[in-house]
């Protein structure tokens, strides 16, 4: 796999919470997931993801209003123009973007990849809206010891 880094590494170094959603969640775990990111961004936590479902990038437009970390993921080759969105939050030092591939579009493929990748380097992984029939169900599996309960935050689908 190749990496490459864009903004601040040291947040590597942060406790960091993963944030991995499933494409198809209810309206009402929608709205938790929106407390949630509100009550992330509060406290100054680090949150890691790839931010590519609906779901994440809301979460994202939550986070980027606050001050804390952050950690994207791209399953794609490096941004060779910095979205608008995120260009005030790397000239604050609180962001980092990493690509955990070379190919010019996300594909399942190099989106399974990031997420374990994402699995990986977390030291807490909330999974929402995840089912047996879920990309994401054999990562939740497998990182079992890692994953903060949906339950917890009221975000049961």
């Amino acid at each position: 796999m190749t990496v490459e880094y864009l903004g601040n590494q040291e947040l590597l170094k942060l406790r960091k919470t993963a944030f991995l959603a499933s494409s198809t969640i209810s309206s009402e775990t929608v709205l938790r997931c929106y407390d949630w990111a509100t009550e992330m961004r509060n406290r100054g936590e680090c949150v890691v993801s790839g931010f590519s479902s609906k779901l994440e990038l809301d979460v994202l437009h939550f986070l980027l209003k606050g001050s804390q970390p952050i950690i994207i993921v791209i399953a794609r080759r490096m941004y060779k123009v910095i979205p608008e969105e995120l260009k005030e939050a790397l000239a604050q030092n609180r962001l980092l973007i990493i690509s955990t591939s070379t190919a010019v579009r996300q594909s399942k493929a190099t989106a399974l990849a990031r997420n374990k990748y994402i699995c990986d380097m977390a030291d807490s992984i909330l999974f929402v809206g995840v089912t047996e029939k879920s990309s994401l169900y054999a990562s939740k599996n497998e990182y079992q010891r890692f994953v903060l309960s949906e339950e917890r935050f009221n975000l049961k689908v």
